[in-house]
């Protein structure tokens, strides 16, 4: 992986969001595969886990990750479900709005890791579930998350 990616908060906020009638423990699995396939065709070392309701469904770690990125997919997931946009967006809002997010005091950075890498996965518009990767710069999980996303959409609405 050479030449890292490049999102504004406008870039996260303008990439397709998946927010669908309804969402399973197969579409979690299918779309943990996807983003594997992902992780596979970009050489990425990223550990993929897709959240559901509170329980992890799919968790997959290639390369060197190893359980120090377990506490990353947490942390993303967590902040996700409370700003209720992707993680990335969350950082990148922050950090135009001139206020870093790891500056605030009002929360607990060791739980909320506001770094690209989830992702929202809505039914009805709401978030009952992540698509999280962790292990390369944030800005590649977030590529690999959104990438997997996009295919989702395409095989499951197209």
């Amino acid at each position: 992986m050479s030449d890292l990616p490049v999102f504004s908060a406008a870039d996260v906020a303008a990439q397709p969001a998946l927010d669908l009638d309804s969402f399973s423990q197969d579409d979690a699995v299918d779309l943990g595969v996807l983003a594997l396939e992902v992780v596979r065709e970009r050489g990425a070392n990223l550990a993929v886990r897709v959240e559901l309701h509170g329980q992890t469904v799919f968790l997959a770690k290639t390369g060197t990750t190893d359980s120090g990125n377990e506490h990353w997919l947490a942390g993303k997931s967590r902040v996700v479900h409370r700003f209720g946009e992707p993680s990335l967006l969350v950082r990148r809002r922050h950090e135009e709005a001139g206020t870093p997010f790891d500056q605030r005091d009002d929360v607990d950075h060791d739980q909320l890791k506001a770094h690209g890498g989830s992702v929202p996965l809505r039914v009805a518009g709401q978030v009952v579930g992540t698509l999280t990767t962790s292990g390369e710069p944030d800005v590649v999980d977030h590529a690999v998350s959104s990438e997997a996303v996009r295919r989702f959409l395409a095989r499951h609405q197209g």
